[in-house]
């Protein structure tokens, strides 16, 4: 007799295991629990874990000095990060300029811990302490940590749930993606965005909170609450935006119609690649590091590293005393802005089908020239002195917009480790579908989100106003 092996169930298409995703992804952002434990927590969290920063001059930063050699700023252990001049020479007619820049050759982990508690996915959270964090205490991922911190360098407290990142037997990856940071501020950075999976019953340690993609949501629309690394990791869920639930508000629902395919979208995803690597092929300008000393329009000035117009930003040191934290005390130099930034999504229905207004902008410091990046992407402080043919496209739209127009309006931080007291204001505005000056193009929210699978398309600032436009299914407007 022939014994017949045991029948096997086929394996589950990629498709399906996707679909069921996107379906627990839904029950997650339509499950929004009172809010009342995490204020008390985080009222609990800000009286215990802080920390204190003093300005002080760069040349009196222990452990940090000017190396007269290389003619940067660098760390005694060679370590972290340096403060580099960057000279800059765009394509065109536009001028050559030069500015710092941070130069931090390795790749951080940024990664949320996802596991299900009563059948509905949560997302493990940090209530995290930064220097530069201008209210102290901002919702962080699971994990926050460059390869330094990670590594041990700085010779602190191991970072907590660091194994379910490092070990692939302990986690299902949701989505694991290099993604870059501010091409202005940094050269060529780039972080590991990752979101994976455990079935193990983690509990949550002191300062961290199991949080549904529903809360985060909410929290989204609170000024200066969820981090900007926080935004960037949510950004590339693979939420498959057709799935997301609206509510009764007028904008949210169209939010939750069927992700675009190339039928719906005004621009099929490879004639959008196509644009981009163009782009990337014919306009990349060069940049080359120079000396700090070298930057005809920047100086060393009463202790810190500014341009000689008083605007931009500029380069200060600080002094930090912390509590709850890896390590108790150190000195950096720090970014610091003296404005706050603006970031805008226009935003339009075409057929039915929500379209986002997204611009092709290149900035020294990405490491492929050029990546999408909101409608507006400025500073308004200096904008608003130059005429309006000179302003930014869709700028005086943007910041004039009726109030009956704008979906979403908060102002948030970037990262409080490298930047000191220093956001945009995140800025979702509903208008009618606006012309493609060069430069622009209007794509689906499910193009976005496909892009977002993959490195280096879309920009620290278009992910987090991603996070953001996404967020309103959760909760209408902001």
């Amino acid at each position: 007799m022939i014994t017949l092996p045991a029948a096997q169930s086929a394996p589950v298409p990629t498709a399906q295991c996707r679909q069921t995703l996107a379906r627990r992804l839904v029950e997650s952002a339509r499950t929004v629990p009172d809010l009342t434990g995490f204020d008390h927590a985080l009222k609990d969290t800000r009286e215990r874990v802080f920390t204190v920063t003093e300005a002080v001059p760069l040349d009196r930063l222990n452990g940090w000095h000017y190396d007269r050699n290389s003619g940067s700023i660098v760390h005694e252990s060679g370590r972290f990060f340096s403060v580099e001049g960057l000279q800059v020479t765009p394509p065109g007619p536009a001028e050559p300029w030069g500015q710092p820049i941070i130069n931090q050759p390795e790749t951080g982990i940024l990664g949320f811990l996802m596991r299900d508690i009563d059948g509905i996915p949560h997302f493990l959270a940090q209530l995290k302490a930064e220097p530069g964090n201008r209210n102290g205490i901002q919702l962080s991922p699971t994990v926050q940590a460059t390869r330094s911190n990670y590594t041990g360098v700085h010779g602190g407290r191991r970072v907590p749930y660091l194994e379910f990142f490092q070990d692939p037997a302990r986690r299902r990856v949701i989505a694991d993606v290099r993604q870059s940071e501010q091409g202005a501020r940094f050269l060529r950075k780039r972080n590991r965005n990752m979101i994976v999976e455990t079935a193990e019953p983690v509990e949550a340690q002191d300062g961290f909170m199991w949080l549904t993609l529903g809360q985060l949501h909410r929290l989204l629309a609170v000024e200066d609450l969820v981090n900007m690394d926080t935004r960037s990791v949510l950004a590339c869920l693979p939420l498959e935006s057709g799935h997301l639930p609206g509510d009764d508000g007028e904008f949210a629902a169209p939010s939750a119609l069927p992700m675009a395919s190339d039928n719906s979208a005004l621009h099929p995803l490879v004639d959008v690649l196509s644009w981009i690597t163009e782009a990337r092929t014919h306009e990349e300008m060069l940049v080359r590091t120079v000396r700090l000393d070298e930057l005809a329009e920047w100086e060393f000035s009463g202790g810190r590293l500014s341009h000689q117009s008083g605007r931009q930003f500029e380069v200060i040191g600080v002094r930090v005393e912390a509590v709850g934290r890896e390590v108790a005390q150190w000195c950096q130099p720090m970014f610091r802005d003296k404005a706050l930034g603006l970031l805008a999504f226009a935003v339009t229905r075409v057929g039915g089908v929500l379209h986002v207004l997204m611009q092709l902008r290149a900035e020294p410091g990405l490491r492929d020239a050029a990546e999408l990046a909101p409608t507006v992407q400025c500073t308004p402080d200096e904008c608003t002195h130059l005429p309006p043919e000179e302003r930014p496209p869709f700028f005086d739209l943007v910041q004039n917009a009726p109030a009956d127009s704008i979906r979403f309006d908060t102002a948030l931080s970037d990262e409080g480790g490298r930047f000191y007291h220093t956001g945009n204001r995140h800025l979702v505005v509903e208008t009618e579908r606006l012309p493609e000056p060069p430069g622009f193009r209007w794509l689906t929210l499910g193009q976005l989100e496909e892009l977002t699978q993959h490195s280096h398309y879309l920009n620290m600032q278009a992910r987090s106003m991603l996070a953001c436009l996404r967020s309103l299914s959760s909760g209408g407007l902001r």
